[in-house]
């Protein structure tokens, strides 16, 4: 693998993003994790070192390599060695381990500012590839741990990692179905709504700054937006008579498309983000709902039953021209479009169960992602593209998976009390 030599700064807050070059290389090479025969990238995170004694620091030292470990095996690609397996001497052999590459941490603490450091050693080539540096508060640790993994990931991948996202769901643990939003690495979450009735459908506006979300706590199906930053700032965006679903915001974020029932059936409207109907997108008998915005913002996909089984359809935004993408299957619901533009995952009804499929935009034959015994819902891509999270429910009891597209790698997300359901990804931070 080679790397560019470039320099890079950027202040965001408090918080300093540095480059620190290696050696300049003619081209760049990125590992293709989409590949089915990818090989994991063998990484050794040893503790960091305190700059102020020169040591492996096994407290804070070694929290920052755990987090940052944890970070770089969510996406898939990578697999760290046990620290355990190789001590804490300098003088590792390092192929005999098999490792590929080793993460040089360090860091320093004056008062209550923090700096860490982490830099890319090349242990075929013996070279020291590439380095980040960051300077933030004491009570940023962990986000500047991630935000190194995240640079990390994109020295591999050419894309920025996702440890740094979060989850939208709904719960029911507090005894009604309230939203939660909690991050991908388990580190916090918090309650949204408050409303003690029914919530459903939590969506992000695309800069990650407000969750829209359906609820009947006033007796009807309304939608209302919360401002994420000051958490208790909520707004209605629609509250017409009959169904008002969550939306499907268009890239730019100041479109929605959102279903409504104040004519009688469920159509789908275009409406700004003050809630203003700017365009009736449906008119047909029937259902028309869970729409989803392609990645450029010209077509949708939605769900329809209008040839008598609900089915998925693609409209193209500038002529409302509508288009049967599945053939397959007697109900398939739930379409997402991948931000590279090139899937949708859906949720289709097979042998009395719900499973995951991926379906070209284009239409062809879909691929059955999910196999395994239970119900499979409600599916939304990571913003790289690489993952899908979905709620899975098994024996009465629902919860929060990621699985890689390829039907590798699920895994359980959260470990929480009672049932949840309706996961979102946000968008990197």
């Amino acid at each position: 693998m080679k790397f560019t030599k470039k320099l890079l700064s950027l202040t965001v807050v408090f918080l300093l993003f540095s480059f620190i070059a290696g050696s300049a290389y003619a081209e760049r090479v990125y590992l293709d994790i989409t590949a089915t025969d990818v090989r994991k990238i063998v990484v050794a995170l040893p503790a960091f070192h305190d700059l102020k004694t020169g040591h492996a620091d096994r407290t804070r030292g070694r929290a920052m390599a755990e987090l940052l470990g944890r970070a770089l095996e969510f996406h898939g690609f990578i697999r760290v060695v046990d620290p355990n397996t190789y001590g804490t001497g300098s003088d590792v052999d390092w192929k005999a381990y098999g490792v590929d590459f080793v993460v040089r941490g360090q860091f320093s603490r004056h008062g209550d500012n923090l700096v860490i450091e982490g830099r890319l050693q090349d242990i075929a080539e013996n070279k020291m590839l590439a380095g980040r540096r960051y300077k933030g508060q004491l009570g940023q640790q962990d986000d500047m741990v991630l935000r190194l993994g995240d640079a990390l990931v994109e020295e591999f991948t050419g894309e920025p990692g996702i440890s740094r996202t979060s989850i939208a769901y709904v719960s029911d643990e507090t005894g009604a179905k309230e939203v939660f939003i909690g991050d991908v690495m388990s580190r916090g979450r918090r309650q949204i709504t408050r409303h003690k009735h029914l919530c459903v459908s939590p969506r992000f506006t695309p800069d990650g700054k407000y969750l829209a979300y359906t609820t009947y706590h006033r007796g009807n199906q309304d939608l209302y937006i919360t401002d994420l930053r000051q958490n208790k700032i909520t707004r209605s965006l629609s509250r017409r008579k009959g169904m008002n679903l969550a939306p499907a915001f268009s890239p730019d974020g100041q479109t929605m498309v959102v279903t409504l029932s104040k004519d009688g059936s469920p159509d789908l409207y275009l409406l700004d983000r003050k809630g203003k109907i700017r365009k009736r997108l449906t008119s047909k008998m029937g259902i028309n709902v869970s729409p989803s915005f392609s990645p450029e913002g010209k077509f949708i996909v939605f769900v329809s039953d209008r040839s008598g089984q609900p089915q998925l359809y693609t409209m193209n935004m500038t002529n409302t021209k509508v288009q049967r993408l599945t053939f397959e299957g007697k109900e398939n619901s739930e379409p997402c479009w991948s931000p590279k533009g090139d899937k949708i995952v859906y949720t289709g009804r097979v042998d009395g169960h719900y499973h995951l499929f991926i379906i070209d935009p284009k239409g062809g034959r879909p691929i059955q992602v999910t196999s395994e015994w239970g119900d499979f819902e409600s599916a939304t891509w990571s913003p790289d593209g690489n993952q899908l999270v979905f709620s899975r429910r098994r024996n009465g009891h629902s919860e929060i998976c990621t699985i890689f597209p390829n039907g590798k790698g699920m895994r359980v997300l959260f470990s929480l009390k009672g049932n949840q359901s309706y996961p979102r990804w946000s968008a990197r931070p």
